[in-house]
């Protein structure tokens, strides 16, 4: 067909817009026939209920075709309602002006479709371009506004406001991780991101849709139980004491986590994910400040324990209740400065998209734990030797960590340190591609959107891990280590690799930074990884 354009986006639901073929090659050993997974086709079941005429994959599982004409109107006015409130300071006023520098003045110069790893993984399908997406809301806004004027054939304003158009609009704001790369590459510092999540708060906040497992399994189980996970205080309680166990069984030495500690120092949050899927990474924290001689504590507190705030990629609302629940917890225990422990998404969270929600009196200072492992490092508080990690070793750069937060070299000093077989990434630091888990979509699991995920977000980042490692990928006896400081992107890995198979066939492993340092320290007598 021609090069698909935003107007095609009001097609017939009967005509899916782009398929998932021809997808970017990938590099050896995975250019064999038989190694890169096939992509399961949508069922029909799926497409009478959902939106699957984008690309045939279902990502929002709350966003369902109207049952009748009557629902569908009331639909259709329901965002252009919400569409109103995206442009105005009272109901978008924290993300009002980078909203609108982006929908105004982009240049339209293609520079975000190259960095953005989406569409070049997809082997540059036109509908994952950055712009497509902004054109389109830019269009289907235009037309609301200058319907039936002379000026709107010229200005844009031309487009059919429709279901179909709508509920594909939906779906593609789930097609971008918000990484940002886009931000970093665009000559006028505009922010394709800011566009792709004001369409999903448009769709949450106006109309109640928001996939399930970021809204009711995210931020309402959080705001309730005090975890994203579902782990409550007792729970937490009781697998900081597993945890305890654990560490002196295996180093021979008990280390202590404070809980509830007032007036210490630091406030260390985690993402509770840790605690049930990586515990050697909170443990790794417990050993380092204990040697270190840091002045830390953790809150047993609602929200207090989880650095999670999945809010920030779809709901202002929600994501401002999480935000001022974990500032209560630290105010409380009357603590000098959060710490937010290996979890990009958590310094996102805490330390950049909360400012724009939480100001004023609910402040209080937030950092990130980098520096600090750094200064630990440099210090000479700890003895360690890095012939521990004398094994192929990577940094997998979080992008909410890089990229919103600016802190790329504390990591990098540890692993040239501590690692003598530190490799980089191409490219890596500011210019690093996404684990293809951002924005919640490593916690998203509708139909046949986690496939889609591992084919297509992170692909990119999957074809990095194989440049990298290139010189090893064969030798299943070396164990290849991604240095992935973020349990959203270790998640996002943790299915890459059984996607690909790479752990079981390669010997590729991923953890934190923390697990690292402690695998290293000399005072031990045995690997802190159990896989050495």
């Amino acid at each position: 067909m021609d090069k698909l354009k935003p107007h095609d986006m009001s097609k017939p639901s009967s005509e899916q817009l782009v398929s998932l073929e021809q997808l970017m090659p990938l590099p050896a050993p995975y250019d064999r026939p038989g190694m890169d997974p096939g992509l399961e086709p949508v069922k029909d079941a799926w497409r009478e209920t959902y939106c699957a005429s984008l690309d045939g994959v279902v990502g929002n599982d709350r966003l369902k075709r109207p049952g009748s004409k009557a629902e569908e109107e009331e639909f259709i006015k329901k965002f252009l309602n919400g569409l109103d409130k995206l442009f105005s300071k009272e109901t978008n006023g924290g993300f009002l002006t980078p909203f609108l520098l982006a929908f105004e003045y982009c240049a339209r110069c293609g520079v975000c479709s190259e960095a953005c790893h989406v569409f070049k993984a997809s082997g540059e399908k036109e509908v994952y371009r950055p712009l497509f997406r902004s054109d389109t809301l830019r269009r289907l806004y235009k037309s609301y506004k200058k319907r039936g004027s002379l000026a709107a054939r010229f200005t844009g304003g031309d487009m059919d406001i429709n279901i179909e158009a709508i509920l594909r609009l939906g779906e593609l704001a789930y097609r971008c991780n918000l990484c940002r790369r886009c931000a970093q590459t665009c000559p006028l510092g505009l922010d394709n991101s800011v566009i792709a999540r004001a369409i999903r708060a448009l769709f949450s906040m106006e109309m109640g849709i928001a996939p399930t497992l970021l809204h009711e399994r995210g931020t309402v189980l959080q705001l309730k139980t005090g975890s994203s996970t579902g782990m409550n205080r007792n729970a937490f309680l009781d697998n900081i004491e597993f945890i305890e166990e654990d560490i002196h069984e295996r180093l021979g030495k008990k280390y202590k986590f404070f809980i509830d500690k007032k007036g210490a120092d630091i406030l260390l949050i985690h993402n509770a994910g840790e605690y049930l899927s990586w515990p050697d990474n909170p443990a790794a924290f417990a050993i380092l400040f204990a040697e270190a001689g840091l002045d830390w504590t953790m809150s047993s507190e609602l929200a207090g324990y989880d650095g999670v705030n999945y809010g920030i990629w779809y709901d202002d609302a929600q994501a401002k209740k999480i935000a001022l629940a974990q500032r209560r917890a630290a105010r409380e225990l009357g603590v000098r400065r959060i710490v937010i422990g290996e979890c990009g998404h958590a310094h996102r969270a805490a330390a950049v998209s909360s400012d724009r929600l939480a100001v004023g009196g609910d402040n209080i200072p937030r950092e990130s734990c980098f520096p600090i492992l750094r200064d630990i490092v440099k210090s000479g508080a700890i003895k360690f030797d890095p012939l521990r990690n004398n094994f192929p070793v990577t940094l997998h750069d979080p992008c909410n960590i890089v990229r919103s937060m600016g802190v790329v070299m504390p990591q990098r000093q540890v692993l040239k340190e501590l690692c003598p077989q530190f490799r980089e990434m191409a490219p890596h630091g500011v210019k690093n591609y996404c684990c293809g888990g951002g924005g919640g979509f490593a916690v998203m699991r509708s139909m046949n959107f986690s496939e889609w995920e591992m084919k297509v977000a992170a692909r990119m980042k999957f074809k990095q891990i194989l440049e990298v490692f290139q010189d090893k990928i064969k030798d299943p006896a070396a164990p290849k280590y991604i240095c992935a400081p973020c349990s959203n992107c270790k998640g996002a890995f943790r299915d890459m690799l059984d996607y690909y198979q790479a752990a079981s066939r390669f010997n590729v492993r991923y953890g934190g930074i923390a697990e690292l340092m402690v695998n290293s320290m000399a005072m031990f007598d045995r690997p802190y990884f159990e896989w050495l």
